[in-house]
């Protein structure tokens, strides 16, 4: 038995998520149904580094899965590419330990979101980023970034509270939540140990309000300590949000992506 280890980037728009489902076409899904055509097997499983909302983009999403057929890697990396949608990309795959898992194995993770906020909505980036039409305060924006850094419970920032990972343990560490000039607005970085489901949209929705004076910044302190989603607002739109890399190496995490968008 092998484990191989892709790394693989997706336009989200047309897709109901990564997590395969009933009703909806998933990422995961596809990749199964590939590989298992590529390799003649009737079920292959794949298993992400974390699930992706619908609209949801990557650009290093990690995943792995394990056979006992034997691999001619540069066939099946030629092989895979051809046979999904051009909005899904395998960079590269390679064989691991069976003790690595994508999921279980990370360290860190990095995502981005892009805000637009140009008076004009551009209609190249438009399904990737949010347009704000309100005027942001930067230096209120990054003020309450940093107030989000640090290991804290972010059971207000996350859906499905009681449910998943949340119930088990919603503290997380944020080591970098950073906003970063681009030609059309701002890119929102954000790097920790782990994510809740939703948490980055959801404290992007929160600063953007912060930034946009609809809120005073000392509603970060009350509302993490509020343990409720209620308290903490909107949740940005799917489309403005990347997962970047998933990191499984010890030495400092640095951004791989540092360029406007």
């Amino acid at each position: 038995m092998q484990r191989y280890k892709l790394v693989i980037s997706y336009d989200g728009t047309n897709y109901s998520g990564w997590q395969t489902q009933l009703n909806g076409c998933s990422i995961q899904g596809l990749l199964e149904k590939g590989i298992a055509t590529c390799l003649g097997q009737p079920h292959i499983s794949v298993i992400g580094s974390g699930r992706t909302d619908a609209g949801v983009h990557a650009l290093g999403q990690v995943a792995h899965f394990q056979t006992e057929k034997d691999v001619e890697l540069r066939r099946l990396h030629y092989s895979l590419n051809g046979l999904l949608p051009p909005d899904i990309r395998i960079q590269s795959i390679e064989p691991v330990p069976l003790s690595f898992h994508a999921q279980k194995s990370a360290l860190r993770k990095e995502y981005h979101y892009f805000l637009h906020t140009d008076a004009v909505t551009n209609p190249f980036t438009r399904l990737y980023s949010w347009h704000i039409r309100r005027l942001l305060c930067p230096d209120l924006f990054q003020e309450g970034a940093q107030q989000f850094c640090g290991t804290q419970d972010f059971t207000s920032f996350t859906n499905e509270a009681h449910t998943g990972a949340a119930s088990r343990n919603p503290v997380r560490t944020l080591s970098h939540l950073h906003l970063c000039p681009t030609k059309q607005g701002w890119r929102l970085e954000f790097i920790g140990n782990g994510f809740l489901y939703k948490m980055v949209r959801n404290i992007t929705g929160f600063l953007v309000e912060v930034a946009s004076s609809q809120r005073p910044i000392s509603d970060i302190h009350r509302v993490l300590q509020a343990k409720d989603r209620r308290q903490a607002g909107m949740a940005a739109p799917a489309h403005g949000l990347f997962l970047v890399r998933v990191d499984y190496s010890d030495p400092t995490f640095t951004a791989l992506y540092d360029h406007d968008a």
